[in-house]
This record gives C-alpha cells, structure tokens and sequence, in this order.
C-alpha cells in the first residue's frame, strides 16, 4: 500500500461489516512468518465461528440447573472421554502459545470445538435435560460447565469480544484476567473416581456410530428424528469394550431401540430404520 498511489485500506469498513472478533480471527489463522493476503471468506468464517460460540454457549447454560444438585461429579464414561481429549487441547494449545505459534492453538482449539457441538451435545442432549436424572444428569451438567469455561478460556485470544460476553452470563469479572485452563486438571485423575481410566476414544466411537446412523437416515431420505428399529456395530473387543460405556446416550441420540455390539474382524455398523 501506498499513500502517493492512493491504495490505502483501512481496516474500518471491514471491521463494520464482519466485526472485530471476525477479523481478529482471519489475522491469527496466519502462521508465524507468512505474508498474509487480505481474506474476507476467513473473516466469514471466523464470524460464523464467533456466532455458533453464542448458540452452543446458550444451549449449555440453559441445560444447567440454577442450583446444581449433589456432588457434580463427573462419573459417566463420555463425559469423562471428552474431558480427557479437551485436556489434551489444553496441552498442545499451551504448547503452541509457549512457542508462538498462536494460529496451531487456533487450529487445535477450533477443530476441538466443532466436534463437541456436532457430537457431544447431541450425544449428552437427552441428559443434560435430565431425562436420565441423578448421577447421570449431574455428570452431563458438570461436563458441560467445565468443558464451555475452558474453551472460552481457549478462544479468548483469537475471539475477545464474545467470549467476554459469554463469560459474564454465568462468571464474574473478565475471561482475560481469569487462569490459563490446567491441562492436569482436565485428566481422569483429577476428575475423581469413575468407571475405567477414562479413555478419550469413546467420544470417537460413539461419534462414529452416530454419523453412520445420520447417515442411513440422509440416505433414506428420512427425518433425523426417525425411530431406528436396530443397529449392529461389529469391530473389536476392546474398540467395543470402549463403546459400551456411551450405549445409554447413544441409544437416546440416534433414536435407537436395539443395539447390539458384536465381536468381528471387519468393523462396521448395521442400521435398520423403523417403518415409514
């Protein structure tokens, strides 16, 4: 740019249509010591990024009791899985910051994310209603509370504005002056006793039998909320052993009424949708 030439862009009118945090975002996705062209689709991006931040953040506040009931701890094996995975979010993010490479902490936090609102939620849903209640339902709800401070706690250098915002519908002060998430803190150890070391695979399993059940659904030209008369997934015993311990939710995700985990060389996942 130059002011004889007249090319100068200044930064305003970009910051009134796509807003700050959408901006912000485009310019952290640069990697350190790359030339950077101007980007409005990234902008566009980190604008729906910053917006479905608010929505997944009101839907998690709104399943959360005003007074929360007993202990809140976190015992289901889900909610442990995806606990132990945001921890190590919350290490390599740590990592990056500590070496400069912000934007590889924008990647790890930003992936991590998508993936909790497309699969966890929908598979912790009908628990954090409450449907389940007692133990399963506080678990679901400390989960969620943990799991949305972290991760705004995460976003809070690459989105200030709304991750502000959030954090004072549930938090007192600033997000900016509250601690850097702890890693250990995150790890099964730290969250008390539960059932198994809390191994973060099963968020993945249970996310892969869910896509394959949407998927029939897609297929079959089918509402997402179409009853499924049985599923079958096959794969081995310690993927399956893994597996069992998301059943309940996914039965209650997917709409399930049978299903059945069975041993087998080849992995796979058998759905059969109810009648029209």
């Amino acid at each position: 740019m130059s002011k004889s030439k007249g090319n100068v862009v200044t930064p305003t009118a970009v910051l009134d249509e796509h807003g700050s945090d959408a901006v912000r975002y485009w310019a952290a996705s640069a990697r350190p010591g790359t030339d950077t062209a101007l980007d409005v689709n990234q902008m566009k991006v980190g604008r729906r990024l910053a917006i479905k931040l608010l929505n997944a953040s009101r839907f998690v506040l709104s399943r959360l009791p005003s007074e929360p009931g007993g202990d809140q701890a976190i015992t289901n094996t889900l909610d442990r899985s995806v606990l132990h995975q945001l921890g190590g979010v919350v290490a390599d993010a740590t990592a990056s910051f500590e070496t400069f490479d912000y934007a590889r902490a924008l990647e790890h936090t930003e992936r991590f994310f998508w993936r909790f609102c497309d699969d966890y939620l929908e598979l912790v849903k009908a628990r954090a209603y409450g449907e389940a209640g007692g133990a399963g339902a506080d678990s679901a709800h400390a989960t969620l509370a943990c799991a949305l401070d972290t991760l705004l706690a995460l976003f809070a250098p690459f989105l200030p504005f709304v991750t502000e915002e959030v954090w004072s519908w549930s938090n007192e002060g600033s997000v900016h002056r509250s601690p850097w998430p702890d890693a250990d803190r995150l790890a099964p150890a730290a969250l008390g006793p539960g059932p198994g070391p809390g191994d973060p695979s099963v968020l993945d399993l249970a996310a892969a039998v869910l896509g394959e059940v949407r998927k029939a659904k897609t297929t079959a030209q089918r509402s997402l909320r179409t009853e499924v008369t049985r599923v079958v997934v096959t794969d081995s015993p310690e993927r399956l052993a893994a597996l069992a311990g998301a059943t309940d939710d996914l039965r209650d995700a997917g709409r399930i009424a049978d299903l059945e985990l069975v041993e087998g060389p080849q992995p796979s996942v058998t759905v059969e949708l109810a009648e029209a």
